[in-house]
């Protein structure tokens, strides 16, 4: 799918979407647990790095649903601070990653595998939830970009899985975790950009802007 949406007029001002949002809220909080759970026991980056992946999205997706009906400067700096904890994010799996790669020892093929099977269903029923809601501002387009993300995410894992079970390495669990560290910083970016042109720069982004004429 483009990274360029169309129509980016709808700001979430709608009671179904607000009850799309819990939904989804609700949804990625419950698979955080399980799929963290699973990936502390099983020693798999992958499903760790998904699994905050998760717990992010819950927080943003809360985030989203704070500022609906909101001025749309207010909107767009929800954005780039859901943008920005993206990026951050990200750099803690890559370190987590690096870190790993001392340890030899490969993750249970199995239990990536069926958590990632179950993480990719709780993703695509989200998706499905969202899907008529895909374009809109800078918070609206960024649920629809962390949800996609994730899908994409669980196919990787699930692929790890496989490639682990068949390597008895622990390297493509390291590789997708990389890969996915890769993908939240590409959606920060996208989210960035579009939060900085909703707010006409990055000193009203900020709020320097409105210090300054305070002055």
């Amino acid at each position: 799918m483009s990274e360029c949406c169309e129509n980016q007029s709808f700001d979430g001002v709608s009671p179904a979407y607000k009850r799309a949002l819990v939904a989804v809220i609700i949804i990625n909080a419950v698979m955080f647990g399980v799929e963290f759970s699973a990936g502390y026991l099983s020693g798999s980056q992958a499903l760790k790095a998904d699994a905050l992946d998760f717990a992010a999205d819950a927080a943003t997706y809360a985030i989203s649903l704070a500022v609906i009906g909101s001025a749309l400067i207010v909107r767009a700096r929800a954005a780039l601070l859901k943008g920005l904890s993206l990026s951050v994010m990200a750099i803690f799996v890559l370190a987590s990653t690096a870190l790993s790669f001392s340890d030899g020892t490969p993750p249970e093929a199995a239990t990536m595998g069926w958590i990632g099977f179950l993480a990719l269903a709780a993703n695509l029923f989200s998706v499905f939830i969202l899907l008529r809601w895909r374009d809109g501002d800078s918070n609206v387009r960024s649920v629809w970009l962390c949800s996609r993300n994730d899908a994409i995410g669980n196919i990787g894992v699930i692929t790890a899985g496989g490639l682990v079970a068949v390597t008895q390495s622990s390297i493509p669990d390291l590789v997708v975790a990389a890969i996915l560290a890769g993908l939240f910083f590409r959606s920060s970016f996208s989210i960035i950009r579009q939060a900085m042109d909703e707010s006409g720069g990055w000193r009203n982004a900020l709020g320097f802007a409105a210090i300054g004429a305070d002055k």
